[in-house]
């Protein structure tokens, strides 16, 4: 049976505008985002392989690259890339949308204006976030990408950013790809030999956070900072 052929209210384009976007399971969303399926098989069936192909459903997506997912028959180039793209907007309007609401009076602020763009990441990567006297953001920026059970954090190259940016507080963030974000030795290690180049520099580390999949250690919260 053709898309076509099903009763109106499981077309999901028509399902879609009488009863929004809620009412559509997550195979339906893809379904409307590759367009169309194959001759052997509806647009919704060929989105049901796509969220199969990782035991994470929808959220795996983040985390498949562009050949990953050409390897399933009916998916191309240009599907490929719609998929993906659509990945990486929801990413941004999910920061973009934390960061309109963001207060940086907690830990749990910072680490909920980053969750989504880092708690997928299949290599640790650290990143910087600038604060100005009164702990606005002003910029932040992707400093260094580790191996998978280690980021390398050179001290001077935080501070050397930090200058440039005009920055008087700093934040540290790295993800764990295991989901796990019980600091390590390395890390505890390397946050206070940070806090004490800054203390000589003058510009202060406010805080370390370590991003899981959903959940964050700050290491000011645990008494390190």
């Amino acid at each position: 049976m053709r898309v076509k052929d099903l009763p109106s209210s499981e077309r999901p384009y028509e399902k879609f505008e009488t009863y929004g976007p809620s009412a559509l399971s997550d195979a339906e969303l893809l379904a409307i985002i590759i367009r169309s399926g194959s001759r052997k098989e509806r647009s919704i069936e060929l989105a049901q392989r796509i969220l199969g192909i990782t035991e994470q459903g929808i959220r795996g997506i983040y985390g498949l690259s562009l050949d990953d997912l050409q390897q399933v028959s009916g998916i191309g180039r240009v599907k490929s890339i719609q998929i993906k793209a659509i990945a990486e907007l929801s990413k941004r309007l999910s920061k973009y949308n934390a960061e309109t609401k963001l207060k940086i009076s907690s830990p749990g602020s910072i680490a909920t204006l980053y969750m989504e763009e880092m708690r997928y990441l299949q290599q640790e990567h650290l990143k910087i976030v600038f604060l100005d006297t009164k702990n606005q953001i002003i910029a932040d920026k992707f400093l260094t990408v580790g191996t998978v059970n280690a980021s390398l954090i050179n001290p001077r190259e935080v501070f050397i950013q930090a200058l440039r940016h005009h920055a008087v507080h700093v934040i540290l963030l790295h993800n764990h790809p295991s989901g796990d974000p019980t600091p390590s030795q390395e890390d505890i290690a390397i946050t206070k030999r940070i806090i004490e180049a800054g203390d000589i520099i003058g510009v202060r580390l406010l805080d370390h956070i370590i991003i899981g999949d959903g959940h964050y250690i700050s290491l000011k919260e645990r008494g390190i900072v």
